[in-house]
């Protein structure tokens, strides 16, 4: 309770402290346009760091990772990137409509040859142009550019369908970072309440010895067990540190100052079936729609070959100013033109069977992104089942084991029971504890492998405290007798 007021006045005392600009407006804000060396990584206590990349001591939960994660990520602001890239790909195609105007002046010194033997002598004159100007429209190529569009924008799609699935993987992994964190902060939790059994027990092991009631080796005994639970609680610090850098890799904010966690892992339930999950996943699984869109592309890239053989009907002016000198005469031209392309049979036939066989492969494709899919929400789907169930017998067992330990620990305080007796039952119950914490963390995880799996969040229940009578901060009740 002491420490949960003195973290409320601390945290109290730094919203009171904490103030904004006044003169925004007045001169530049150098929190929203900063210098470019301002944004650099800088160390502060041994760590590097961004200052301002978000509101200092922070508290955090898990929409908020999520907010941080979308709005930062670089994979999606990549892939975003793409479909604007794919954007500007299709207006390309369709430039083919567009006039095409082009200029060009000049100077040519002509010697003839020919001419040189008719005449016995060489005729060398001088050839202006003051300028060319050619205009020239496409009216029709049969298709050919609206195929090229079709298969643009189907690419375009594409982009979209791989957005919505960076998304869908970025959520997943920043859910089971998160979690991980979670659960690195119990067994944190686990190892800091183990240290203080084990400092219980060496004190009580002293004062039995100070008092003659046990030997000296019940000390020392007592003493490796503490020493052995403070080397697990380092490993366990570090692993928090480690899961913490790893969710600020996920939300692309690496450099993120220190924040605080105030959620624990629990169990949400949520129901749904495999059929309901596959029926889900066959309208919102991006991966699917892709195997759709590159289905439809190799088919009209299939047409597109075909018409290799078709012209181009296009009509072209040009005028002319130039002669002897740069203004001496001028001349022009119109037309229309149909123009056929150089015909390459064997060419042409043989990429028309490319197509073909590609467009056979994309079905093939297709259908093993299906299938891959179809197993990927049965592993998720039956590894959320499984740990479901797994999550009262581990709940038992952490009952058991807490009842077991405190068993022993009566026995050892009124000298029953021997040192080695309560260190059994101490790191059982460290084990059973972590093996719940571990069943809570696997779960949740298999839950956003789910939603992953699927390509929507699911709809959960609300939160169910299965250890609320064997909480952590509540176990030490043995201490008062």
């Amino acid at each position: 309770m002491y420490k949960k007021l003195t973290a409320l006045i601390l945290l109290f005392g730094c919203l009171q402290t904490y103030t904004f600009a006044s003169d925004i407006g007045n001169k530049i804000n150098t929190k929203e346009y900063p210098d470019s060396n301002a944004v650099l990584p800088k160390e502060k206590d041994g760590n590097l760091v961004i200052q301002g990349s978000v509101e200092k001591n922070m508290e955090l939960n898990l929409d908020r990772c999520l907010e941080i994660a979308l709005g930062n990520n670089p994979q999606i602001n990549a892939a975003f990137q793409d479909i604007l890239a794919s954007d500007a790909r299709i207006k390309q195609v369709w430039s083919n409509y567009f006039p095409q105007l082009s200029w060009q002046t000049g100077y040519t010194r002509i010697r003839q040859l020919q001419l040189s033997d008719v005449f016995g002598r060489n005729l060398t004159f001088n050839y202006y142009v003051l300028g060319q100007v050619t205009l020239q429209q496409m009216l029709y190529d049969f298709g050919v550019t609206q195929n090229q569009a079709t298969i643009r924008r189907l690419d375009y799609e594409n982009y979209k369908q791989t957005l919505t699935s960076v998304i869908n993987d970025v959520i997943f992994q920043t859910k089971d970072a998160y979690y991980n964190l979670l659960y690195a902060m119990e067994n944190k939790r686990v190892a800091e309440d183990t240290v203080k059994k084990f400092e219980m027990f060496y004190e009580q092991a002293k004062a039995f010895y100070q008092i003659g009631m046990n030997p000296k080796v019940d000390v020392t005994i007592a003493q490796a067990n503490l020493s052995n639970s403070k080397l697990q609680l380092i490993q366990a610090d570090n692993a928090v540190n480690l899961a913490v850098a790893r969710l600020n890799n996920v939300m692309g904010v690496p450099f993120i100052d220190k924040y605080n966690i105030q959620e624990r892992l629990d169990y949400v339930p949520v129901n749904i079936t495999l059929e309901e999950s596959v029926d889900i996943a066959r309208d919102a699984r991006p991966e699917l729609k892709q195997a759709e869109l590159k289905v439809e592309s190799a088919k009209q890239t299939l047409k597109l070959v075909k018409k290799s053989y078709f012209p181009t009907l296009s009509i072209e002016g040009q005028y002319q100013r130039g002669g002897k000198s740069w203004n001496s005469n001028y001349g022009y031209n119109i037309g229309g033109y149909l123009n056929f392309p150089t015909v390459n049979g064997m060419l042409i036939r043989n990429e028309i069977k490319e197509a073909r066989y590609l467009y056979d492969k994309e079905l093939a494709n297709a259908a093993n992104t299906q299938n891959a899919i179809y197993l990927e929400i049965q592993n998720a789907f039956l590894t959320l089942t499984e740990k479901k169930n797994q999550i009262p017998v581990a709940l038992l067992q952490v009952k058991q084991a807490k009842e077991n330990y405190e068993l022993s620990y009566g026995r050892y305080r009124v000298g029953e029971a021997s040192p080695t007796e309560l260190k059994d039952a101490q790191i059982l119950y460290q084990q059973a504890q972590l093996s719940y914490y571990n069943t809570l963390y696997q779960y949740n995880s298999a839950k956003a492998s789910l939603e992953k799996a699927i390509g929507k969040n699911l709809v959960a229940e609300d939160a169910i405290d299965l250890k609320k009578a064997g909480d952590n901060d509540k176990e030490d009740n043995v201490n008062k007798s």
